[in-house]
């Protein structure tokens, strides 16, 4: 019998066989190293709040139950947090299926989105994925560039402008009158999508008060990040409930399961584990700071829970990035685009994940020089 394999949509088969991020398993099984160190994801080895592992354990012999499926508990405690309405708030697995869907109801196969050239992979991945088109305007001294973002979206007719704040992968950030100034210039009928990632690491100046019930954007947030529980998937977004609300037609309302909602639930309840992330990043910021001076580097300034450290050429970055992981079993990571390329850029982990990778890049480049 004759067989022919089922044809892919068109905007699937245009699509390059490629994913945003390599992860460090995959890494493991290429190269064959054990990662002794991981600090290159921007994952939290500070840990979740106890609170949010007593409550995984409490409800672990429920998992043959399914989570709410409106994730009402986990909503109402995040919409009391930021003081919005019930119906601004939606769940999803992480901030990048959030990315999906919001794309996916914004932006029209061939519409346009901008972001800056170099910025977080995934939103573009989305964007493609679903068919539409990405402009994007390069980074000014290493930062975002408001009015360069505003402008490509005016010109273009963009219907979704993406703005990272603060930034990954620079660890950069825009105060807060500067991004008003850009929801202030938007032009007609695009949505300003503010990925919020590492909000809890950000100086007041760079969250902007915005009204609750303004339709033209939507605010990301993650339990990745400060919470410390990358690996449980849950984040949300906010924002007018007339822009947040038909997410509801095409999200996976299983999505976010039992367990990640009672222990966001709990997490989001203790602040004081956040701060107490907050300082401990707040310190190693500063040590990968006087290392990179030693080195004769410069560490660019960081709102996140990540520095990246220009090292001065992109071959020079590649170099470390290689060295690190195969002779010392170290995993960070680098940005792709030029000019920001010429960084490495590693989490800020643990006292002993710091001094471990201090070691190991001197040696590094002690060898390479």
């Amino acid at each position: 019998m004759l067989t022919t394999a089922p044809r892919l949509t068109p905007i699937v088969a245009a699509l390059p066989a490629t994913i945003p991020f390599v992860g460090p398993e995959a890494l493991e099984r290429l190269r064959g190293v054990d990662i002794a160190v991981r600090i290159g994801a921007n994952e939290s080895l500070f840990g979740p709040s106890p609170r949010a592992v007593e409550a995984i354990r409490n409800a672990a012999s429920s998992i043959c139950l399914y989570g709410d499926p409106e994730g009402y508990a986990l909503r109402r405690a995040i919409a009391d947090h930021h003081g919005v309405a019930l119906d601004g708030v939606v769940l999803g697995a992480g901030i990048d299926e959030l990315l999906g869907l919001f794309v996916r109801a914004y932006q029209a196969p061939g519409e346009i989105a901008v972001m800056s050239e170099g910025g977080y992979p995934t939103f573009a991945f989305q964007v493609s994925g679903h068919g539409g088109r990405i402009e994007t305007v390069p980074y000014l001294a290493m930062r975002n560039d408001p009015q360069a973002l505003v402008g490509r979206a005016r010109a273009v007719g963009a219907k979704i402008l993406y703005l990272a704040n603060p930034d990954n992968p620079t660890g950069s950030w825009l105060t807060a009158t500067e991004q008003l100034a850009m929801l202030d210039h938007l032009p007609p009928d695009c949505l300003l999508m503010l990925d919020e990632a590492y909000a809890e690491f950000a100086p007041a100046d760079a969250i902007p008060a915005i009204d609750p019930a303004d339709p033209r954007i939507v605010r990301f947030r993650t339990f990745s990040k400060a919470h410390g529980m990358a690996g449980i998937r849950v984040a949300y977004a906010y924002g007018a409930p007339e822009t947040i609300l038909p997410i509801d037609r095409i999200r996976n309302h299983f999505g976010v399961n039992r367990l990640a909602q009672l222990a966001a639930i709990a997490a989001l309840g203790d602040q004081d584990h956040v701060a107490s992330v907050v300082a401990a990043v707040a310190d190693g910021r500063s040590e990968y700071g006087r290392l990179a001076a030693s080195l004769g580097f410069e560490a660019l300034r960081s709102a996140t829970n990540f520095v990246a450290i220009d090292v001065g050429t992109a071959d020079r970055a590649r170099a470390i990035l290689a060295a690190l992981l195969q002779d010392e079993s170290v995993f960070i990571r680098m940005p792709g685009v030029a000019p920001l390329n010429r960084c490495i850029r590693v989490t800020v982990g643990r006292p002993e994940d710091r001094a471990r990778f201090a070691d190991s890049l001197q040696r590094v480049v002690s060898r390479l020089s």
